[in-house]
């Protein structure tokens, strides 16, 4: 295993998601040092609110190098990013978050969007946060129908408009009375999140936090 793992890091040596810089080590956290410096970081005393969620975690802002790797991660095809960003989430989740956690869940793409990009990069992000905490992840909503993209529109009100019931909550998943943490990749007007958060107290959730790689200033 360790073999295959070699020549795999010689054919493709692992990069830093946000610079492109080869890193001299497999096993680091996937940044590389300058980046691990100077990545622009939130702080807990930044907080974010977003209606119906009991808070908005991030650990980035949404800025610089920043924007250039998620939109790799996003639509350039590099999934593997979700293992960093993953990784700053999980711990920005562990460092601010003291409530009681049932499980995670996340803001999912409609089945048009998910087979037109071949993955859904809040389902990485989920899965990530929730393999590194130890808790549960689970897909408790759905999009009913797709949407223009969220980043092609400026307006706050559109914003809210465009994902106006386009979620609901999975009828085969149980969610009342649940501590959940939703996830998805950026926060900016905050609809999205407050739509998806809408939903699951709806159908009985007990609290709602939001969990994001970056947000917006």
């Amino acid at each position: 295993m360790n073999i295959l793992r070699t020549l795999y890091e010689l054919i493709y040596p692992p990069k830093c998601p946000f610079c492109g810089r080869v890193l001299e080590n497999w096993e680091t956290d996937g940044l590389c040092d300058r980046c691990a410096r100077e990545l622009p970081r939130t702080s807990p005393e930044e907080s974010r609110e977003v209606e119906g969620c009991d808070g908005c975690l991030s650990p980035v802002w949404y800025q610089d190098r920043v924007i250039l790797a998620i939109h790799r991660y996003k639509f350039g095809g590099a999934k593997g990013y979700a293992g960093v960003f993953g990784g700053l989430m999980a711990e920005c989740l562990a460092e601010r978050w003291h409530e009681p956690v049932d499980f995670i869940t996340w803001a999912p793409l409609s089945a048009e969007r998910l087979k037109e990009r071949g993955y859904d990069q809040a389902a990485l992000l989920a899965r990530r946060v929730a393999e590194l905490s130890g808790i549960p992840v689970l897909l408790a909503l759905e999009k009913t129908r797709q949407t223009e993209t969220q980043s092609h529109i400026e307006d706050e009100e559109q914003r809210k408009a465009n994902v106006a019931g386009v979620y609901r909550a999975r009828p085969d998943v149980d969610v009342k009375g649940k501590r959940i943490v939703l996830v998805d990749d950026i926060v900016t007007s905050g609809a999205t999140l407050a739509e998806c958060a809408a939903c699951l107290r709806d159908a009985g959730a007990g609290s709602v936090a939001a969990l994001t790689f970056a947000r917006a200033r």
